[in-house]
């Protein structure tokens, strides 16, 4: 998986919405036309879609900007502008995406699943939506608004059946080059494996076989859980898989016993996130060419062993030991993932819906702020559309804009905030002073 990157940053920016025009009819024979401006166009929305054909999140590493178009201004003979056009971001599966305080916005977990990550400004209404029976010459019309910028921190956690866990260079490269066709660097040190590796493993033939993802992952050491080589990088992509195998080195030159190998891997899996250790999982004995078979650290490897019986360990029993360079038992292994792979697909398809994830931004409500004393703020997209005028002179303009805030409950709003007559308040463009109004 050449050019892996599991964590990267994106910037959204929708698009902003056109502005509402101010027209008036104009036609021979029409005596006093009314207003006839057309409304602008609503901006863009950015949405991330989640996408198995994504690998990872190497198109964001040095180019992460993502914008939307903008919508059309109106004009008139009631012409509304166009529409901007919305922009779809692909991620992989498993993507899942945090603001810049680190609250997790979504967890595009299925394919398919979408969220709305910056929603385009709405366009201004023109002259024409404001004609009423007391207000016959309305001169005035709605800005667009802004569409939504931001930037967020996306990490990727990698969807596969089985995770192959286990110490550096403890044959998790060797194994998963030999069962698939997935070709990671293999060498005699440890840490060769930097990113993970996925492969697909296919048992049986096309129309009644088994295929499940495998996913090798840079090796693990003792505090991994704790940051220690990165092991917390690494064991994000352990999350989501669906089965274990916890490989064992058998070599008597690996640096722990195969019993310390497991205390740390499943202290280090526990100390992550305690529910991998009820995860299903294999305990699995690698290089067994490499072992000796009389005594391995204490260890003992039979033929059925190898056949797949099991066998005791350096004081362990592995349900299974194998060598991946000689290819002895290894088909054992397969064909048993394979049936445990199977098993937890079919519980997992009972609770899941098969239905589609949208996933929205919760509506923003409206919050005041005080700048110094004396002096207020109010945030909030509702409060800012609600003065988004073309001309706030205009006296049928700013009586509209302090009716909507009314209806939005803003004065409420400030009065509990503290606000005293005399105070200055600032709302989107507009500024005046509370008890004026």
């Amino acid at each position: 998986m050449a050019g892996f990157v599991d964590q990267a940053q994106l910037h959204a920016r929708a698009g902003d919405g056109g502005a509402g025009a101010v027209s008036w009819r104009r036609e021979a024979h029409v005596d006093r036309g009314g207003p006839d401006g057309g409304d602008g166009g609503h901006g863009g929305d950015v949405w991330l879609v989640a996408s198995v054909n994504q690998s990872s999140l190497l198109g964001f590493r040095d180019h992460p900007f993502r914008r939307a178009t903008d919508g059309g201004h109106g004009s008139g003979q009631k012409k509304h502008g166009a529409r901007g056009k919305d922009i779809v971001v692909p991620v992989p599966v498993g993507t899942v995406v945090r603001d810049a305080d680190g609250a997790v916005q979504c967890d595009l977990a299925g394919d398919g699943d979408r969220f709305l990550i910056a929603e385009g400004g709405q366009g201004g209404r023109g002259n024409a939506r404001f004609l009423s029976n007391r207000r016959r010459a309305p001169a005035f019309a709605e800005q667009g608004e802004k569409g939504q910028e931001r930037w967020l921190d996306m990490e990727l956690k990698l969807m596969a059946d089985v995770a192959l866990v286990g110490f550096p260079n403890a044959g998790k490269s060797t194994l998963i080059s030999t069962v698939s066709a997935a070709k990671p660097k293999i060498a005699d040190y440890p840490f060769t494996t930097l990113v993970p590796h996925l492969g697909v493993v296919r048992v049986g033939g096309v129309r009644d076989g088994t295929e499940f993802v495998m996913a090798d992952i840079p090796g693990l050491v003792e505090g991994a859980a704790a940051g220690k080589g990165l092991g917390d990088r690494f064991l994000r992509h352990i999350e989501r898989a669906r089965v274990l195998v916890v490989l064992i080195d058998l070599d008597p030159q690996a640096v722990h016993t195969p019993a310390e190998q497991l205390r740390i891997l499943l202290g280090e899996l526990g100390d992550y996130q305690a529910a991998l250790l009820e995860r299903p999982r294999i305990i699995v004995g690698s290089k067994q060419d490499l072992s000796d078979t009389g005594t391995t650290n204490g260890a003992t490897a039979d033929a059925d062993a190898a056949a797949g019986a099991g066998a005791g360990a350096g004081g362990i029993e592995c349900d299974l030991v194998l060598s991946a360079a000689t290819g002895e038992g290894v088909q054992p292994l397969v064909d048993r993932l394979a049936v445990l792979v199977q098993e937890v697909r079919a519980a997992a398809a009972v609770e899941a819906t098969g239905a589609v994830v949208i996933h929205r931004p919760v509506p923003e409500g409206v919050d005041v702020q005080r700048l110094s004393p004396g002096a207020w703020r109010v945030v909030g997209r509702v409060a800012e559309r609600a003065v988004a005028f073309s001309d706030l002179n205009d006296v049928g303009a700013l009586d509209e804009a302090v009716k909507r805030l009314r209806r939005l409950g803003v004065d409420r709003a400030l009065a509990r905030a503290g606000v005293r007559d005399g105070d200055e308040v600032t709302v989107g463009s507009m500024t005046f002073v509370w008890g004026e109004q």
